[in-house]
């Protein structure tokens, strides 16, 4: 992909995103000038907000998603991308808007011209803006935060997620090493023989609390995309890997063959009937409030109500961990969220419900002080 080829296939990715809700990442196309094309529709979505507060002062109705789609590439270029100088960001989006329809590319050209010319006045009304505004986050998640971490700890976790996320590769040894970023994953040394796997730091909390041991019989709930479970098997735990979603399934058995493991893999504890195990891992679905950075959609699609439905899932999901576990066995619980609703106040729950079981440790990582994804973890011993 050329210049503009990378321009159009980020509005094409952004434009997907904003139709039908799908993942950016799987609507790019693979090429030489994929990380580029994944760097503008990354910073598009993240950015999204503070980008239609600035184009507003220059498009007074909305326009259709694919033209929106091109102006908020080109705007992110040119207001959050200081790499890539603005001739460029300019000349190249107009170019890309001219195979997307009659009279787009004049229309694209005026408005992100106009933009450049009046770029310090535009810089200075973000800068005034409010908070949620300036850094691009819905409302509902800025006045939560605010309230649990005060204005500046609000503030600084919304710069930590609207930061590049890196990438973690993680040994049998329990090292974390950062892949250098122009690095693909598919060169680092080892990756054919499986000698790591893609994972962040922030998810160490939940491998330690389960500790897993030579010969320990563990479930893992939620297995995909398998990153803890082959972790577990590194300390020779006899793990059986459980996941419901064919399609996360898929990916869960690549992984663990890339890896080098033979593990029983299937598609609900109920093929498992009569069997106990020592521990079960309860990774559980949540709302990815931790992960921002690394998933930019997430922001947009987070709402209370869509929690609550989440809350009442992991609810579930612990109650069936609870009839699988040994007398004397452990649960370790574990989520990607910041939101007390599916951490803490999840295991209360469960512990009102299960009173046979007690919190032995809970810990949780909050991105802006950890400077790693965020997660929490909790051991509950019957």
């Amino acid at each position: 992909m050329n210049g503009s080829e990378s321009r159009r296939a980020a509005a094409f990715a952004v434009a997907g995103w904003m139709e039908t809700g799908k993942f950016a990442k799987e609507l790019l196309p693979d090429g030489p000038c994929r990380s580029f094309a994944q760097d503008l529709a990354y910073t598009a979505i993240r950015r999204k907000r503070a980008l239609e507060f600035s184009l507003s002062r220059f498009v007074k109705k909305r326009p259709d998603p694919e033209t929106e789609a091109i102006l908020l590439v080109g705007a992110a270029q040119m207001l959050f991308m200081p790499e890539v100088p603005a001739y460029a960001a300019v000349a190249e989006t107009v170019e890309a808007a001219k195979g997307c329809g009659k009279g787009k590319a004049g229309f694209v050209n005026a408005v992100l011209r106009n933009m450049i010319r009046r770029r310090d006045s535009v810089a200075a009304a973000l800068s005034a803006a409010a908070p949620d505004v300036r850094e691009s986050f819905p409302p509902a998640l800025y006045k939560r935060w605010k309230a649990r971490y005060g204005e500046d700890g609000a503030l600084e976790l919304m710069r930590w997620h609207n930061l590049p996320a890196e990438t973690f590769l993680a040994y049998p040894d329990g090292r974390f090493e950062k892949l250098p970023r122009a690095q693909k994953v598919s060169d680092a040394e080892g990756y054919g023989e499986g000698k790591f796997i893609v994972q962040d730091p922030g998810t160490a909390a939940a491998i330690d609390l389960v500790g897993a041991k030579a010969g320990e019989k563990i479930l893992d709930l939620c297995a995909a995309p398998g990153g803890k479970t082959v972790q577990m098997a590194w300390r020779g735990a006899d793990v059986t890997a459980c996941e419901v979603n064919p399609a996360r399934r898929k990916r869960l058995l690549d992984n663990l063959a890339r890896a080098g493991l033979s593990l029983k893999v299937v598609a609900s504890p109920d093929e498992c009937a009569g069997e106990k195990w020592d521990k079960i891992l309860v990774d559980a679905p949540c709302g990815n409030t931790g992960v921002i950075r690394r998933r930019p959609e997430a922001r947009w699609s987070w709402s209370e109500k869509k929690m609550g439905a989440l809350v009442a899932i992991q609810a579930e999901i612990l109650d069936k961990a609870a009839s699988l576990v040994r007398p004397g066995g452990a649960i370790v619980y574990s989520t990607c969220s910041n939101e007390p609703e599916e951490n803490s106040m999840q295991i209360a729950s469960f512990l009102s419900r299960h009173p046979d079981f007690a919190l032995k440790e809970e810990r949780e990582n909050v991105p802006h002080v950890s400077r790693t994804d965020g997660a929490y973890a909790a051991i509950l011993q019957q």
